[in-house]
């Protein structure tokens, strides 16, 4: 079969020489062999250069880079990106924890495989396709997880369906691709700490891996105040906050995440009487709550998932922050974050700014967090930076 070819406008070969892995379709001169959808194409500079290999897309971004050699990628390719994905959380210290083991083993563009997730909860590794090129391929990719893992994976669930294009039209359905039915979650280890993970049903791959880091920074904040987890979904703060805290109060809009987290809660600390649950509106909770918490998490959802919407998620997250800072008590510590990719960390920084600014209150930043590890950044794509954070301290 011929492999496609792609040829770039004249001096758009740059940013691909600069190890950027997205070529946009506006770069595009020509494009031979007309390739379907997920296909591999070759990517040729105006003089007739050679690139890059990748993924076709007849979208925005119309391929994205799985090598800037001239190689195919096929089982030994693939076998190999995943050992050095491995091999790198290992040197990391996030794979074979003890006390951990749940973790990512794939982060697309920062592991050179963009459009490609792939979360482990156990013994069972979730791989999200965000591509119809790796759909195409997502059982080779999970034949390998087990062998590169030593049998520590022994499942292997895809959880494409909510992930990929939508006008590629391949009818997924979710479900087991290698290994054995383990059933629909499992209670995984995390710093110690238990947890009930839905990968089926949940949101992502059924857990937020990604706040790990600030989990466990948050236990350093935490110890006698009155902890308020907006957004709480399956009650991660809320659970590393009860170490040490007076009271923990969840909030979060779903009643299924709202019983998640209550159930993650007994796990760790049985009945204990100290966390409480509210299923409600955060803006409408906030909006009648007391002055009389000292610590606030608000780890809202991805206010912009398009760059069309960057100016109404900015005005969301100045309103967001504007109540917490004018409301939470003298001396307060508040943990702010944003996950949205299209916010940058300049544009997040800025809008807490102004929410401050207006309450007039003395702020401190205490911390600047970003993802752990195993969701590494590309140097040379800063837009895998997606989630961001602040600690403050408020006089």
């Amino acid at each position: 079969m011929t492999t496609a070819r792609i040829i770039l406008k004249k001096g758009k070969e740059q940013s691909v020489r600069r190890y950027h892995p997205w070529i946009f379709s506006g770069a595009i001169a020509d494009v031979k062999d007309a390739p379907g959808e997920g296909d591999i194409v070759e990517v040729y500079a105006s003089d007739g250069t050679f690139l890059a290999m990748g993924h076709w897309s007849p979208g925005s971004i119309a391929v994205r880079i799985l090598s800037f050699e001239k190689r195919e990628p096929g089982q030994e390719f693939f076998r190999e990106k995943l050992n050095q994905a491995l091999r790198y959380r290992r040197e990391a210290g996030v794979a074979g924890s003890d006390d951990t083991n749940v973790w990512r083993l794939v982060h697309g563009e920062g592991d050179g495989m963009p459009g490609l997730i792939i979360d482990i909860y156990g013994q069972v590794a979730v791989i999200q396709a965000h591509t119809a090129g790796f759909w195409k391929v997502r059982k080779m990719i999970a034949g390998l997880v087990p062998e590169i893992t030593g049998g520590l994976v022994t499942s292997v669930y895809d959880k494409s369906e909510g992930t990929l294009p939508f006008m590629a039209k391949l009818d997924h359905v979710n479900g087991y691709i290698a290994g054995e039915d383990a059933g629909s979650g499992t209670i995984v280890k995390e710093n110690g700490f238990r947890f009930r993970v839905d990968w089926d049903k949940g949101q992502k791959t059924g857990f937020f891996i990604d706040q790990r880091d600030n989990r466990n920074l948050l236990r350093q904040y935490s110890h006698g105040r009155k902890v308020l987890n907006m957004f709480g979904y399956s009650g991660g703060f809320s659970v590393y906050a009860m170490t040490n805290a007076t009271e923990v109060h969840t909030v979060d809009s779903s009643s299924s995440a709202i019983s998640l987290a209550d159930e993650n809660v007994s796990l760790n600390f049985d009945n204990d009487p100290r966390h409480k649950s509210f299923t409600e509106d955060a803006f409408s909770f906030m909006a009648r709550m007391k002055n009389d918490y000292s610590l606030i998490i608000l780890d809202p959802p991805a206010f912009a998932k398009h760059q069309s919407a960057l100016d109404r998620a900015l005005q969301g997250y100045r309103r967001l922050n504007a109540v917490a800072l004018s409301k939470i008590k003298p001396g307060g510590i508040l943990f702010t974050f944003s996950c949205s990719q299209v916010v940058s960390r300049d544009d997040f920084r800025r809008s807490v700014f102004v929410a401050a600014a207006n309450t007039g209150r003395k702020v401190r930043i205490m911390h600047q967090t970003g993802q752990p590890p195993d969701h590494p950044v590309n140097i040379y794509h800063p837009e895998s930076e997606y989630l961001k954070g602040l600690v403050l301290y408020v006089e």
